[in-house]
């Protein structure tokens, strides 16, 4: 069966660079964008290129993009991720460069040569899309569909007590993204999705560390920041992976166990930045959104695990 090919635009934090391992075990990814969020924008880039080397893929152009929001200073989770974004474990530089060519000329050019073929799976603040859909307002048409990590359906926040971290970083971008979609093309998986269904406990992150391969020693040691965080934030019984679920539902729609069309805005006022305005009446607006609600819990944890099993083909940390 052919891979779904994937275009991924990526703020590579830890939980991202995991996704990123989901995505070339399970997809034909030709292009990687990096975006400020999580960590500045170099850090992202640094980071994407690690990870997809790590994975044996270091074929995978990776083109920075934008380096702050469209309107707003910049706003990292370095507090979360650790200031290289990957949990402090002292990962070695990458042998290779980011791509020539800006990452919104990439989100640009790229589906314009291959209409209706590519998938979009954004994993951080919207910012280099937004920019992108500045110059071309037909551009999401452009995409087989469009996946993107963002928002929190349930309005209960991990930046604030509403916002979810990558619309709050960049809401002015989710707005324009939002003014944009449409829901048979858009897909939103929200920080809700990952906080009820893709929580790593201590029995998940034990199995995740008896595989005893590279690729799930890496993805242990980079998310032990986030799990101190999601123990003493959050309350979770473990760390939580947004962007791997979010992936694993643009690879397998499948996984989706519950879903909703609304009609979804986004706060910009300072004390409501980033929450999601979803309006529901019967007299509300068109939808513009899908929102996934339920994902398979069992079934996202059993491909996460096939996916860092294999051996990698370039010795990571151990």
């Amino acid at each position: 069966m052919p891979r779904l090919p994937l275009l991924i635009d990526t703020d590579t934090g830890s939980d991202d660079a995991v996704a990123l391992l989901l995505a070339v075990s399970g997809g034909d990814v030709r292009a990687v964008t990096t975006v400020a969020g999580n960590v500045p924008l170099p850090t992202a880039t640094r980071n994407a290129l690690i990870t997809l080397e790590l994975a044996g893929h270091s074929g995978i152009p990776v083109h920075p993009g934008c380096d702050r929001p469209m309107t707003r200073p910049p706003s990292t989770a370095q507090h979360v991720h650790g200031p290289d974004g990957m949990g402090d474990t002292g990962l070695p530089d990458p042998a290779g460069r980011p791509a020539d060519g800006h990452a919104v000329d990439v989100l640009l050019t790229l589906p314009r040569s291959r209409p209706g073929e590519l998938t979009l799976v954004t994993l951080g603040p919207l910012t280099n899309l937004a920019a992108a859909l500045l110059r071309d307002r037909e551009l999401l048409t452009r995409f087989r569909h469009v996946y993107c990590m963002a928002g929190a359906a349930d309005l209960c926040g991990n930046v604030s007590p509403t916002a979810e971290y990558n619309v709050w970083a960049d809401p002015e971008a989710a707005a324009v993204v939002l003014r944009a979609a449409t829901p048979g093309r858009v897909t939103w998986i929200g920080w809700d999705v990952s906080r009820r269904y893709a929580v790593m406990t201590p029995g998940d992150q034990r199995r995740l560390e008896a595989l005893g391969t590279p690729l799930a020693a890496f993805a242990h040691r980079i998310n032990r920041a986030v799990a101190d965080w999601a123990r003493d934030v959050t309350g979770l019984a473990g760390y939580n992976l947004p962007d791997p679920v979010a992936m694993a539902v643009a690879l397998h729609p499948e996984l989706v166990l519950g879903s909703e069309r609304a009609h979804v805005a986004v706060a910009l006022g300072d004390e409501t930045r980033g929450q999601l305005v979803i309006d529901r009446r019967r007299a509300a607006p068109p939808p513009n959104l899908t929102l996934v609600r339920q994902v398979d819990e069992p079934g996202f944890k059993r491909l996460l695990l096939d996916a860092l099993t294999p051996a990698c083909l370039t010795e990571g940390p151990a």
